[in-house]
Formats: C-alpha cells, sequence, structure tokens
C-alpha cells in the first residue's frame, strides 16, 4: 500500500467552523465559534496539511472569511490548502502573500481555462483544481449550478498546466459520512497524470484503508471533515495508520 495524506477540513461561513449536507446552505452544522481553535486542534493531532473553504466567498465570488483565514495562518504551521471565491489572478496572489501554500480553483476554472493557466504560470505547483461532481456532472458556484460537464473530461482538459493537485468531491455524499467515492476518485486518478486528492463522505477509518489500498493509482490524500467533527473518524488514528505503510 501506498502513503496518504489526512486533511482536515475547516469550511467557514459568517466566521464559524460549519459543515454542510451535500454543499446545502440550507443544512448546516455549526461546529465552532472560532476556526482558529479548530485549526489548533487538527495541528496539536499531527495535521500534515488543512483544507480551509470560504463558503460566503464561494456563493459570492469573492473573499469574505479573509481575516479569519489570515489568523488560522498565523496561529498555525501547517501548510493550508484554500477555496472558495478565489475568482480572478489578483485574489490568487493575495493568498499566497499572506501564507496560503495552496490556492484552489474551481467555478473560475470551467468559465476561464486562460485564468487557471494564468495562474500556474505565475504560481508553479501553487494551484488545486477543484472538480465538484454529482453523478459524474460537475457543477460550480458554490455547487449550486450543475454544468453538464463530465468531471474526467474536465480534469483531462487541465493536464500539463502545472497543478499541484487535483481535488475530487462527490457533492453527494460530502458531510453524509456514507462513504468515499473510492472507484471514480481511482478512475480519475488513473485516467490523468495530475495527483488526486479525494473528498466527501468520509464515514471512519475504513474509507481510510480503502483508500491507502489504491493509493498507488495517484491519490495523493483525502479530506475529511464532518466525521471528525462528530467522532466518526479520529485523526490521530488515521494519521498513524497511513504512517504504517510508509
Amino acid at each position: 500500500m501506498q502513503s496518504l495524506i489526512i486533511i482536515p477540513a475547516i469550511d467557514i461561513r459568517a466566521g464559524k467552523c460549519v459543515r454542510l449536507l451535500q454543499g446545502d446552505f440550507q443544512r448546516e452544522t455549526v461546529y465552532s465559534g472560532d476556526p482558529v481553535d479548530v485549526a489548533r486542534r487538527w495541528a496539536e493531532k499531527g495535521a500534515e496539511r488543512i483544507h480551509i473553504v470560504d463558503l460566503d466567498g464561494s456563493r459570492e465570488g469573492r473573499p469574505v472569511n479573509a481575516a479569519v483565514i489570515r489568523r488560522i495562518l498565523s496561529a498555525v504551521d501547517v501548510p493550508v490548502e484554500l477555496g472558495g471565491g478565489i475568482r480572478d489572478i489578483d485574489t490568487v496572489g493575495t493568498y499566497l502573500d499572506m501564507g496560503v501554500r495552496w490556492v484552489i480553483l474551481g467555478t473560475a476554472a470551467l468559465k476561464s481555462r486562460n485564468f487557471v493557466v494564468e495562474a500556474c504560470r505565475r504560481h508553479p505547483g501553487r494551484v488545486i483544481l477543484g472538480v465538484d461532481a454529482k453523478d459524474g456532472k460537475v457543477a460550480v458556484e458554490g455547487w449550486t449550478e450543475a454544468t453538464g460537464a463530465d468531471a474526467l473530461d474536465v480534469a483531462r482538459h487541465y493536464e500539463g498546466i502545472g497543478l499541484a493537485a487535483l481535488v475530487y468531491t462527490d457533492i453527494s455524499r460530502d458531510g453524509m459520512e456514507t462513504g468515499v467515492n473510492v472507484p471514480a476518485t481511482e478512475r480519475l486518478a488513473r485516467s490523468v497524470g495530475i495527483p488526486v486528492i479525494a473528498s466527501g463522505g468520509v464515514a471512519g477509518i475504513g474509507d481510510i484503508d480503502r483508500l491507502l489500498a489504491v493509493a498507488g493509482s495517484g491519490i495523493l490524500g483525502v479530506i475529511t471533515g464532518k466525521a471528525l467533527y462528530t467522532g466518526a473518524l479520529d485523526l490521530g488514528e488515521a494519521i498513524a495508520r497511513t504512517k504504517s505503510v510508509r
């Protein structure tokens, strides 16, 4: 088996750490009033990377929770990948200069390939493409708008431009703790020459084991949110499981 990075997620809405079910803003659970405390907790448990999403930004198309994100960056030394509301090259540069290690482009990528190419040219190895899909079809604008585009075709369209990774999220499973869509994630990883990060549906340590078993296909890591907050998955145990196969 290959190694796998376990990436705890912090989704920020109105300055709070929340989780949504299937990306639905009407089905929100608040887990903490201070995302900075949450980031510290994951750092103390050994997180090698933290995934942050500005949920308000994803809807408004601009940074909304930048002040909170700045506080997180000051509070922990763990590398951060960030998505939500990053729709222009200036915002990419601002976040990277702030200390974000990787920016995640989603909606903007599908609407302007040239923007993604330019972001990769200016910041090689620091741009991640977010491919969010339901039934294999990509959705944008905070998952509120379906495109009809095939996730695999979209991913292939962005090969060879210097992306650091792809984050593949199965929207139907996100926040549901129903299990990662391992077959679809593995299929994507084997079809492109870009490392893939799995996202959506982690239910427990069994998902980590299933992903570890196919990590050799090109799966770099897995993002987990709700399972950590409900206690269904222990971050320390998950990280230890990955280190035991390194």
